[in-house]
């Protein structure tokens, strides 16, 4: 006689698609189905341009970056903090095609995968899938719009500002600023020398000694 499976903790994703519409059970039972939670290591790759990118991810816990590689350099094109979905890009009419982007574990993360065949099925067969997405892609798009404009300013200084009024500090003080100075586009010794002016934004001499200490410390780890 066989027994049935547990089901998989799936109450995080669901918590979060339900602030956007109520959820039914079938809806959520078409989720137990396919849908399944993972765990990746800090600094292993969720997804690269070697892989299928058959899957969207709702990130439950940590913190993931996007970026792609020009000429072997690294170049970041954005972060997640949790409690949010997150893919690589992907064109929607040459769908066999693997992504150029990478998806990177800043650190020990956990995440439900959600693969595309499940959600083409959604749209087909419940309402409330078509009015989620609808939801979640004007987010995902000013979200979008708001990392497009920030790239625009031309002033380094204003860029990590605004950068910083949005983003929680207890994330940042974790994350390894040469990810951050790629995602800012500047080189990591503008981004230090920010970091340790005064809050006049003039230079001190002392500084000198703590840019020297940053610098090594995120260079280690090249």
């Amino acid at each position: 006689m066989s027994q049935n499976l547990p089901q998989p903790d799936l109450s995080p994703l669901f918590n979060y698609l339900e602030q956007y519409y109520p959820l039914s059970e079938k809806y959520c039972e078409a989720y137990y189905k396919i849908a399944y939670p993972i765990k990746i290591k800090k600094n292993k790759y969720l997804l690269s341009p070697i892989d299928r990118n058959a899957c969207l991810y709702f990130l439950v816990k940590g913190t993931i970056r996007g970026f792609v590689r020009e000429n072997s350099i690294d170049i970041t094109t954005w972060f997640c903090f949790g409690n949010e979905i997150i893919g690589a890009i992907r064109h929607p009419e040459d769908q066999g095609r693997n992504s150029i982007e990478f998806l990177q574990a800043l650190e020990d993360s956990e995440l439900i995968c959600i693969p595309y065949i499940l959600i083409e099925e959604l749209y087909r067969n419940f309402a409330e899938a078509n009015i989620i997405g609808r939801r979640i892609l004007a987010l995902q798009f000013h979200a979008a719009s708001e990392r497009s404009m920030l790239a625009r300013i031309p002033k380094a200084t204003e860029r990590y500002r605004r950068f910083m009024e949005k983003m929680p500090k207890e994330v940042i003080q974790n994350m390894p600023l040469r990810y951050l100075a790629s995602y800012l586009g500047m080189r990591l010794e503008t981004l230090c020398r920010i970091r340790c002016a005064g809050a006049d934004g003039t230079w001190k001499r002392k500084n000198t000694a703590s840019i020297q200490s940053i610098l090594s410390n995120n260079l280690a780890f090249l």
